[in-house]
């Protein structure tokens, strides 16, 4: 797998870790029955270490505030930081399609205690996604023209962090753990969120937030909307969050992938995932190869581009085909946002070939 890698990629990395390091860890985590259970880190950079560090928790681990009049017993004894006074946010405070022109970074007040049945949670990583556009421009609320009466408003959709507080009758879960959101007001230093919205799980790593919106969309739209097996299917932008994720899941089920990039180091990740054809648009012309190398057109197609490409996946749209829509990227930068668009003769098209268009909204 190392010579796989490209070697600048290895180097950044620190190099390979050697042998060596790698048995005497497996050693000490065999023989010593104090390291039952933790994760050992090694690295050429800085060795050998046990997360989380002391460090670590010092930085992420709070004290409940529900500690302030309740027992302690859900704060760890080794532990003595307390909550501050006031942490970082984004928050969208002019609706607007430039989401660095939309927001702003404001210190706001920690309110204590925490609302009974919340949770505090101290954000590690937060999801970075094409939609903050369309939410910072206002897109995603249904109240019409009352839209503006909502500023500020909190930005950001999904993360993964730290339970630091607990309010009342909170049981589900305690501090310290490691926790996943899909809640709005992501891009913060910390949130409070109800405690039914918590994900637990096993590690607050960056890798935790692409499963979130991207994972769960390719999964509800591939499983719900196209099951399938042993079918054509056909992943637009799947070099991208979403894309990486409908490409695994449709071979998994046991299909023909083909995909969609724009550049050869893409193209190359799309073969390490298994794709079976993959069509870098600046080096092929899409048309050309739809037409010549799949005539019969795709059983599935997964479509996330919009404007033409959502054209050209209507026409290689196979005889009861299924095309399923989760977004419109290359429609939500445009002088003016996001633009509704039409679609003349898009019923009479599906029904001559008794096809099927879902939209699933991640």
């Amino acid at each position: 797998m190392g010579l796989k890698v490209a070697s600048k990629f290895i180097d950044l990395m620190g190099g390979f870790v050697p042998m060596e390091m790698v048995v005497k860890g497996a050693f000490e985590l065999i023989t010593d029955e104090s390291k039952a259970g933790s994760c050992l880190w090694i690295t050429n950079r800085r060795g050998m270490e046990y997360w989380p560090t002391s460090e670590e928790k010092a930085k992420y681990l709070v004290r409940s505030s529900g500690s302030m009049k309740r027992s302690s017993s859900q704060v760890p004894l080794n532990l003595n930081v307390q909550l501050p006074e006031s942490f970082e946010k984004l928050v969208v405070h002019t609706l607007n399609h430039n989401f660095r022109d939309a927001t702003i970074k404001v210190r706001a007040p920690l309110r204590l205690p925490i609302k009974p049945n919340h949770v505090l949670v101290k954000i590690i990583f937060a999801g970075v996604n094409a939609s903050d556009v369309n939410f910072s421009s206002g897109r995603y609320f249904s109240d019409g023209n009352d839209i503006g009466s909502r500023l500020p408003f909190d930005a950001g959709f999904e993360a993964v962090g730290l339970i630091a507080a607990v309010g009342d009758s909170v049981n589900n879960v305690k501090v310290g753990t490691p926790a996943a959101i899909m809640t709005f007001g992501s891009y913060a230093e910390f949130t409070m969120v109800p405690s039914k919205h918590i994900l637990p799980v096993a590690r607050p790593d960056p890798e935790v937030v692409a499963m979130l919106t991207s994972g769960l969309t390719a999964s509800i739209a591939l499983e719900q909307a196209g099951p399938a097996s042993g079918k054509k299917v056909l992943v637009t932008a799947a070099a991208g969050g979403t894309g990486q994720f409908a490409v695994q899941l449709a071979k998994l089920a046991g299909n023909t992938v083909v995909a969609t990039c724009g550049g050869e180091h893409k193209a190359q990740l799309l073969k390490e995932l298994g794709v079976d054809r993959v069509i870098n648009y600046k080096a092929e012309d899409i048309k050309t190869v739809f037409k010549e190398e799949f005539p019969k057109g795709f059983d599935i197609i997964y479509e996330s581009v919009g404007g033409d490409m959502f054209n050209l996946c209507l026409k290689a749209l196979a005889v009861y085909g299924r095309l399923i829509v989760i977004g419109m990227i290359s429609q939500y930068q445009g002088e003016h946002g996001w633009q509704p668009s039409n679609y003349p003769g898009l019923c009479e098209k599906i029904l001559a070939k008794s096809q099927t268009v879902v939209c699933i909204h991640g």
